[in-house]
């Protein structure tokens, strides 16, 4: 595929362009001075100060050299509707090709504008990049991507999932794969639980317009824990490219299911009422504006699944989420099996804790506990902690993102059956919110979650 050479974000005025996909850009030319893109934003609402949004987000990350300063100057805004089938077309006849439209939209109206593409004449080496998530639910995912199908083939469009292009979850598959130390210890035989775990100190944050009709589940569990689960825990690649690790984490979400066929037994949710978080105030949930108590938008979520594999058969995999929690954990975490035999010199030796991998997902701290000492140790049994941080990486999730897109590269790109099959796991817990076979659990903000 010929490099990209426009990039159209569509909802260039929205939090996720100005906060992650910008400066993502930014570190992306920062890091590849030959590159050449010229960006163009579109919304519904006009901004007469769309250069200072792009240089305030490439300042924001010190983007600099010859490939930011080209986008800098070349940044251009087009006021528009993203779902008219004209102002589209306007958007496409003025850019330089080969083009990417970057839906940076809510998913229903990722549809409308897919749908106002329908009876266009599209550029043939049009790209399509969309941001999750990829419908609100099975049927919706399944019918745009057969809406984006019969505008573009497969291998011109992309699902992003920015989760995948996090430097720790990248490290991960580094730390599997090239280490004859782990990759054979990754199986039921050894593996004793594995859990993904994003909590977040932030509540609301003025996001109700998104949030309050989305909830943890879709948001975070659906749209990025169920990927990284599977990239995590999928057979090992004979090749990192775009053939095999799409394919492989496929089949882990084919494989994924509640634990023990009990989507409500499996699945816990909460709200946070009003609390402190980190010396700030924050109010109940239902007090946020814009928020509608009737929803009963929950947001925390955690659901237990089980990957029926012949590797992975029988390990509790356990995803959660939480808005406005004390003390959070961001991470990978597998929980090895406790040796096979105790032994009676010594001390609780079948108390013995097990060793856990963790990696973390925001701040990258690799650590590995163990347990050392014995009955000939005056100290007896002591436990210790491997830890290790990682080299600053060079990109952040979204530059990782729009590397793979500008280069046409699917690798960490998520394939359309994958975003059905996330549906698939999930739909089955939102009916059992829905119909209140889970409960939904106050916490307190600040607190560690729902009890």
């Amino acid at each position: 595929m010929t490099p990209i050479r426009t990039l159209i974000i569509l909802g260039a005025t929205g939090d996720l362009t100005s906060r992650l996909l910008l400066p993502g850009l930014g570190t992306l030319l920062s890091s590849q001075p030959e590159l050449r893109i010229d960006v163009v934003g579109s919304s519904r609402q006009s901004e007469d100060g769309w250069a200072q949004v792009v240089a305030e987000a490439f300042d924001a990350v010190g983007a600099s050299g010859p490939a930011a300063a080209h986008t800098r100057e070349t940044a251009r805004y087009v006021a528009g509707d993203v779902t008219d089938a004209g102002d589209l077309a306007a958007l496409l006849d003025g850019a330089e090709g080969p083009v990417c439209l970057y839906f940076a939209l809510p998913p229903a109206v990722t549809a409308r504008a897919c749908e106002a593409m329908a009876g266009m004449d599209l550029p043939d080496d049009l790209v399509l990049a969309l941001e999750k998530p990829i419908g609100s639910d099975t049927e919706t995912a399944r019918e745009l991507n057969r809406l984006v199908g019969r505008l573009v083939p497969e291998e011109r469009t992309f699902r992003v999932d920015h989760f995948l292009g996090m430097p720790a979850v990248l490290n991960f598959v580094g730390l599997r794969f090239a280490n004859r130390l782990l990759e054979p210890l990754m199986s039921r035989e050894h593996v004793e639980s594995v859990e993904i775990v994003f909590d977040e100190t932030l509540g609301l944050e003025g996001r109700a317009g998104f949030y309050d009709s989305t909830g943890a589940l879709r948001d975070m569990v659906q749209s990025h824990l169920l990927q990284v689960m599977a990239l995590v825990m999928m057979e090992p690649p004979s090749s990192f490219d775009q053939v095999e690790i799409p394919t492989l984490t496929s089949h882990v979400l084919r494989a994924a299911k509640p634990w023990r066929g009990d989507p409500a037994g499996a699945a816990v949710r909460g709200r946070y009422t009003a609390g402190t978080v980190d010396g700030r105030e924050l109010p109940d949930y239902t007090a946020e504006e814009g928020v509608d108590p009737s929803r009963g938008t929950e947001t925390f979520a955690q659901v237990v699944l089980e990957v029926d594999t012949w590797r992975w058969n029988g390990v509790p995999v356990t995803l959660r989420s939480g808005k406005a929690v004390g003390n959070p954990r961001q991470e990978i975490a597998i929980t090895f099996h406790r040796p096979p035999h105790d032994y009676e010199q010594l001390p609780h030796s079948g108390d013995v804790a097990p060793n856990v991998l963790r990696m973390g997902l925001e701040e990258e701290q690799l650590s590995l506990g163990l347990n050392v000492g014995g009955p000939f140790d005056s100290r007896g049994m002591t436990r210790v902690t491997l830890s290790s941080g990682m080299a600053r990486p060079g990109l952040t999730a979204y530059g990782s993102v729009l590397r793979g897109i500008l280069e046409g590269d699917h690798t960490f790109s998520v394939r359309g059956d994958a975003a059905e099959q996330g549906w698939r796991i999930v739909d089955e817990v939102l009916a059992a919110f829905e119909d209140g076979r889970v409960p939904l659990l106050d916490y307190p903000a600040g607190s560690s979650g729902p009890v």
